[in-house]
């Protein structure tokens, strides 16, 4: 079993920076990032294999965000920069075994970015 809690969101002006964190309890697993705004699909953010090495990046966010874990501490972490009014949704951490997938087996409860023009 995997239990993953999302800390970090919050309300930021455009072109400012938040990092997100899901610290993860349970197996060390590729983990990735999702989020969600008000009336739209869930979509992929970003992903890292487990031991790092390997990262993907949705197009909307490439060069803005950074995705990153620390094992020793079983936190995965998603560094955004310059962000802007459309990043603005509920972000999801996820873990499965097997990537890419479009619904990963597991998700933490979100935490909520808003980002003001």
């Amino acid at each position: 079993q995997v239990q993953l809690v999302e800390s970090g969101g919050g309300l930021v002006q455009s072109g400012g920076s938040l990092r997100l964190s899901c610290a993860a309890s349970g197996r060390t697993l590729p983990m990735g990032w999702f989020r969600q705004a008000p009336g739209k699909e869930r979509e992929f953010v970003a992903f890292i294999s487990w031991r790092g090495g390997n990262t993907w990046y949705a197009d909307s966010v490439k060069g803005r965000f950074t995705i990153s874990r620390n094992n020793a501490k079983n936190t995965v972490y998603l560094e955004m920069n310059s962000l802007k009014p459309e990043d603005t949704a509920v972000y999801y951490c996820a873990a499965d075994e097997s990537w890419p997938v479009r619904l990963p087996h597991y998700w933490g409860q979100g935490t909520q970015v808003t980002v003001s023009s």
